[in-house]
């Protein structure tokens, strides 16, 4: 059995510089009337870049909307149209001015279905070579390289909070335990 839930309506509430919100009227399959609140994003890109030595770089950046310094795989927005291959390579140069030797596509992931539509496509980087960050200018980051196994203890206990660093470092890390074979 497949549901399904049809748009009744839809309106654009706010259309801003990185999401647009959306206030959708939909049936269910029973034939109930219910609002649905979406917010639309072109979707993003996060990168798993690991060195020679194991060590996953990482950035640390203030995050506004949970107030606090988070410690993040490297990840950026997609621009329209843009392809997600394209948008990692720019991102982890950006970022941490590393350039990878291997960008191993590891699938794409929904960030947060509930509410969002935003697609996260993530990549394993290796084979890196080393140059300089050049960030967005609203982006202040540190970047810090930490040991597979350290950053496996910080995702168990909770250290690690962001979901796309969870989700990409024990997608990697699996990949790699299974051989390296996509």
């Amino acid at each position: 059995m497949t549901s399904f839930e049809k748009t009744l309506e839809s309106k654009t509430v706010y259309d801003g510089k990185i999401i647009r919100v959306k206030l959708d009227r939909i049936e269910l399959e029973n034939g109930a009337v219910h609002p649905r609140e979406v917010v639309e994003h072109n979707g993003a890109v996060c990168i798993v870049a690991m060195d020679g030595e194991q060590n996953v770089i990482l950035v640390s950046q203030y995050r506004y909307p949970v107030r606090q310094e988070l410690l993040e795989i490297p990840a950026g927005k997609l621009e329209a149209g843009e392809e997600p291959l394209s948008a990692a390579i720019r991102e982890l140069e950006e970022e941490t001015g590393c350039r990878a030797g291997q960008m191993i596509p590891l699938g794409s992931f929904f960030s947060s279905p509930g509410f969002c539509n935003e697609r996260l496509y993530l990549y394993l980087a290796q084979d890196l070579t080393e140059g300089q960050a050049h960030p967005d200018e609203d982006e202040f980051l540190n970047v810090a390289r930490v040991p597979l196994p350290e950053l496996l203890d910080r995702i168990l206990d909770g250290t690690i909070q962001d979901g796309k660093t969870i989700a990409g470092v024990l997608k990697a890390r699996a990949f790699l335990r299974a051989g390296g074979n996509a």
